[in-house]
């Protein structure tokens, strides 16, 4: 018996050096992995992985921006793992706190990418100032109107603290401009699809409109093609920086969009992971910054 338990003990004692052996696993939890956007931000964290060389990565994602749930499952998965830190881009500010919060009970920390959320144990922000870029998309608009017209948003999943910002930039900005009236506000759940048609329904009521703003890429696209289809006049400003949205840019079809850098958000998600983890301290916010692109200067951020 005592040889047993001795011999238990010797595994046991093995199996702790072997653990201790192992590289830091970082979770880097994006919203979806559907569009260009999110792909980026892969690739920046898997690049911040390459630098550091003394981690390992974990990249995953639900189906679908709205799966907040699946999200949620997705965060106790990797704490039930023990991974050694967190990078998330929460789909619902509010729905992820109570997963956040065992993380933080179980002693990992947790960097938010992307979108930003009133819980006061994050270890850091990592993203665009989406209500700044949300005040620049609407003094280019007013502008470019010259003060007074009509506007429609599309936005994304009601909830998303990003889209939220981004539209109250603008608005903040359109309360400035008496002659400036928002005859819609509709959510397209960041999808093209349901963007495209979204965006009938508001020319059927709006045939007149002088611009729409997206907030971000892929319903920008699907706007693009009911505009289109319907030989609207509207003009049409994105949020994000896809490839296809500048190279339509490029060439006239859409008029502007507020650029940011998911890349740059990967990549620096992780390593602000990476420096909690080694008990580097670490700036609260870090910001990634944004841009207007226009016809004038999309060949700077055409690759």
């Amino acid at each position: 018996m005592r040889k047993f338990m001795l011999a238990m003990l010797v595994a046991v004692m093995l199996c702790g050096l072997s653990q201790a052996g192992q590289k830091p696993v970082i979770g880097l939890v994006c919203k979806a992995m559907d569009s260009e956007f999110w792909q980026d931000v892969k690739r920046g964290g898997e690049d911040a992985k390459k630098g550091l060389g003394d981690i390992e990565l974990t990249v995953m994602a639900p189906d679908r921006e709205v799966n907040v749930q699946q999200q949620v499952q997705l965060v106790e998965d990797l704490i039930t793992q023990g991974v050694a830190g967190l990078a998330l881009a929460p789909c619902g500010a509010q729905e992820l706190i109570p997963v956040m919060e065992k993380a933080a009970a179980a002693g990992i920390p947790v960097v938010l990418v992307d979108t930003d959320a009133p819980w006061d144990k994050k270890l850091a922000y990592v993203g665009t100032n989406n209500l700044k870029g949300g005040n620049m998309a609407g003094e280019y608009m007013a502008g470019k109107m010259g003060g007074k017209g009509d506007v429609a948003f599309i936005t994304g999943v009601m909830g998303h603290q990003t889209h939220i910002d981004r539209v109250g930039g603008a608005e903040a900005v359109f309360k400035k401009y008496p002659g400036i009236k928002i005859v819609a506000k509709q959510p397209a759940n960041s999808e093209r699809a349901l963007a495209m048609s979204v965006m009938e329904n508001i020319l059927t009521s709006n045939p007149d409109l002088d611009f729409v703003f997206c907030t971000n890429a892929e319903m920008t696209m699907g706007a693009y093609e009911a505009i289109k289809a319907q030989g609207a006049s509207a003009k049409l400003m994105g949020f994000d920086s896809a490839t296809e949205v500048l190279t339509l840019i490029k060439d006239g079809e859409i008029d502007s969009l507020i650029a940011q850098s998911p890349y740059m958000m990967g990549k620096l998600g992780v390593e602000a992971v990476k420096k909690a983890i080694d008990g580097v301290k670490i700036d609260k916010v870090i910001d990634v910054p944004t841009g207007v692109v226009t016809k004038d200067n999309v060949g700077d951020y055409l690759k």
